[in-house]
């Protein structure tokens, strides 16, 4: 959970802090790439190790945790991609993205991707493969930062420059690669330079190795709700000529799954 989210939802009276504590420990996974131990689980979701067992225990029952029989240590467990597949059965952007993903995939020769904007990060839903890969991007439920990515700069962008700014503000800045841009300044000039052309480019920025380019997705009252990537290989692709050849395809594909105002208006009878 976000931080400011998380402020905010601790101030509410309906909130319930046990639910809270145990979803804290579930998210603990997302800092490690094994299996963790009950007082590891405790660390990372901070909280005392006696509640840590007890949450632990209720989803182990319930089957969203596994434990190891011989090393007693936990692992997520299967019902939890339930829960994955049951949000993106119930999007219609996502059902609607995968057709028209699977054809910019197949007339750029690229990878192409659809995350969803979600706070500070965009979060990848929609994840069709090219000839090259490497393992996290082929999977879904990754998140990126939007100050640093092709598709959070084009989020950034649809903003009003002081919305933009305040997302800015309450990103937590760090280098990625040796080529992250950190300095806010230099980050919202990006900003403006994607308002300007359309759609936002990103060099090995989030991966070393990997050009983006990327497109915001609207809603009916126009505000940003996801983004369409193309990613390659810096060792094929020169930034100019990346763009020159690839932003008309990502541009119409969001313009494509963008909503209309008129689909505010009510059906005619």
């Amino acid at each position: 959970m976000s931080t400011d989210r998380g402020n905010d939802v601790q101030r509410d009276p309906l909130h319930v802090s046990s639910v809270a504590k145990t979803f804290r420990v579930l998210e603990a996974f997302g800092q490690t790439t094994g299996d963790l131990s009950l007082a590891e689980l405790a660390q990372h979701a901070e909280l005392d190790k006696s509640a840590t067992q007890r949450f632990a225990h209720t989803l182990w029952q319930l089957g969203y945790l596994e434990k190891d029989a011989r090393t007693r240590r936990f692992r997520l467990g299967k019902p939890v991609l339930d829960l994955t597949y049951f949000y993106l059965r119930s999007n219609p952007l996502v059902e609607r993205a995968t057709p028209a993903l699977l054809d910019l995939r197949q007339r750029s020769g690229e990878r192409a991707n659809l995350s969803l904007y979600d706070q500070t990060t965009m979060i990848y839903v929609i994840r069709h493969q090219s000839k090259r890969e490497y393992y996290d991007s082929s999977l879904i439920g990754r998140r990126v930062p939007v100050y640093c990515s092709a598709g959070g700069r084009a989020i950034l962008a649809r903003l009003s420059p002081a919305d933009a700014a305040d997302v800015i503000a309450r990103s937590n800045i760090v280098a990625r690669t040796p080529h992250t841009l950190t300095d806010r300044a230099a980050i919202l000039a990006k900003v403006e330079e994607t308002r300007a052309a359309g759609y936002g480019l990103a060099v090995e920025e989030t991966e070393i190795g990997e050009i983006t380019l990327g497109a915001a997705v609207t809603d009916a009252l126009g505000r940003p709700v996801a983004a369409v990537h193309i990613a390659a290989s810096v060792k094929e692709w020169a930034p100019e000529a990346f763009a020159e050849r690839f932003a008309h395809m990502v541009i119409e594909t969001a313009q494509a799954l963008s909503s209309t105002r008129d689909h505010l208006r009510p059906r005619a009878r």
